[in-house]
């Protein structure tokens, strides 16, 4: 089954996406699940989760942190309660690692060889401990960052994660991941990552065309 793994709407206060038009532009293109990651805040993706209710849809729901050495996905928390340092940018990468991975939780870098200023990951990604994937196919990228990360993720051994990182109608489903196992819950989901049964690629028929190479 096929899941866009990295998703925003208007509550990450940065777009107008509205939820629904997120969710039924996913069921349009055929897929089987989005995880709204809005910015800095888990609670913020709660009536994403509804709506997904409502349009018989799967939603699961994570969080984009922006840290010290770039953003980082986490899925599995229940709240905001991972926040224990009271901000929402610069964030100490290593510590929120630990931070989510003892509340249960894991941490995949987003976007890892796009450039975000000073807080760019880059090449340090192979440093990074405690991490469960890599985020290597982007919707947002440019083609050479999700080439780098794909080779990084094979460089450490872990599995990959597609999303497409939408802040509009358009980007939905540009990138996704592609489960071996039916999710039907982020129980399920994680253990899937942490299983390695999952694989990032270019979700629609035409990306797949033109990027044969990151499949």
């Amino acid at each position: 089954m096929w899941i866009d793994c990295h998703c925003h709407t208007l509550h990450s206060h940065d777009n107008w996406l509205e939820p629904v038009d997120l969710v039924r532009r996913a069921k349009q293109l055929g897929l089987d699940g989005v995880c709204i990651t809005e910015h800095y805040s888990y609670d913020a993706s709660a009536p994403v989760e509804d709506v997904g209710r409502d349009e018989g849809m799967l939603v699961l729901r994570g969080v984009e942190i922006s840290t010290d050495r770039g953003h980082l996905l986490a899925y599995g928390v229940e709240d905001d309660g991972w926040n224990i340092w009271g901000r929402d940018n610069y964030i100490p990468l290593d510590e929120v690692i630990v931070r989510v991975n003892s509340l249960g939780g894991i941490c995949v870098p987003a976007h890892p060889f796009r450039e975000v200023g000073i807080c760019s990951l880059l090449e340090g990604l192979l440093d990074v401990q405690g991490i469960a994937a890599v985020e290597t196919h982007n919707g947002c990228n440019v083609d050479s960052d999700n080439v780098l990360a794909l080779q990084a993720a094979t460089h450490m051994g872990l599995p990959t994660l597609g999303g497409s990182d939408c802040h509009k109608t358009g980007a939905v489903g540009r990138c996704a991941t592609e489960f071996e196992d039916p999710i039907k819950d982020m129980a399920g989901f994680i253990a899937a990552i942490r299983a390695g049964r999952c694989n990032g690629a270019y979700y629609r028929p035409y990306h797949r065309n033109l990027y044969p190479a990151l499949q």
